[in-house]
């Protein structure tokens, strides 16, 4: 076999690999999509390319004497961009930290975010609300917030110190010499050598809590503080009057804020994950 034709043997698999994974992510998409046009509120007569499409769904969502959608959506849209400022500021601290110094407890520190970022949120649910009730910040979005944030903390820890390992120390001594502060160093040097990472950072910890479904649902008792995850249960929850073509227009919505994200940040997003993978 000459090299011509292993290349296009090569190609060719690469293609359809590439092929079989988008009909994987479109065909499910299409469906939701093709479910919100669809007449009435059950999915059993529904099709992918409905023959009469109506946008009836989507403008019952913004009827705010019917639905608290908007409620909803601006309840997750305030948690996940609170969750996601915190987590940047928190993580970049710590993972600066980290990185740049050496202290007694570095080792087991990083050792602890480690084994804690193996540990699922969900698997704590029993004392994450025993200790909101405490605390009295069951049925609040700051209980959420706050929980939101501090799970971003291991995982996110870890991928930024990898990202500013690879930052040379020698811009670090050079600026110390002229008599910058570490906080200057900080944030005049690193946090802008560091914007790729940073946005990866930020696209997670807005990800995470924006679909979230277990601990909103555990956290959150009244409906006018529901976020979308809970509020869209409540529709196909109910014993009678199930709205599932309502649920999937409200699920398409969901997607425009973390494309929209995702855009924003795209250049920066491949340099950043992988670069802060591949040291540690």
């Amino acid at each position: 076999m000459n090299m011509k034709t292993e290349k296009i043997i090569r190609l060719t698999l690469s293609y359809f690999i590439l092929l079989v994974a988008a009909v994987v992510v479109i065909y499910p998409l299409l469906w939701v999509i093709g479910s919100s046009l669809n007449p009435g509120q059950s999915l059993s007569g529904s099709t992918m390319f409905p023959e009469n499409p109506t946008f009836k769904h989507y403008l019952d969502l913004f009827d705010m004497e019917n639905s608290n959608y908007v409620l909803w959506y601006i309840n997750s849209m305030k948690i996940s961009l609170i969750t996601m400022a915190l987590a940047v500021i928190s993580v970049s601290l710590t993972a600066y930290a980290f990185s740049r110094y050496r202290f007694v407890g570095r080792k087991n520190g990083l050792l602890t975010f480690l084994v804690l970022q193996m540990i699922p949120n969900f698997a704590a649910l029993i004392a994450i609300f025993v200790l909101a009730q405490r605390t009295e910040l069951l049925d609040t979005h700051l209980g959420l917030i706050l929980i939101y944030t501090g799970g971003q903390i291991p995982m996110n820890t870890w991928l930024m110190k990898g990202y500013l390992d690879t930052i040379p120390k020698e811009l670090d001594e050079s600026a110390r010499m002229d008599g910058a502060s570490h906080l200057r160093i900080f944030w005049q040097i690193i946090m802008p050598l560091a914007k790729p990472i940073i946005a990866v950072v930020a696209l997670f910890s807005f990800i995470a809590p924006f679909g979230d479904f277990i601990l909103a649902r555990v956290m959150l008792r009244s409906e006018e503080k529901f976020t979308m995850g809970v509020g869209l249960y409540e529709l196909v929850s109910k014993q009678f009057g199930n709205e599932f073509t309502t649920f999937a227009a409200g699920s398409v919505l969901i997607a425009i804020p973390i494309t929209i994200l995702f855009l924003t940040f795209q250049k920066y997003f491949i340099s950043g994950l992988t670069a802060g993978g591949t040291k540690g």
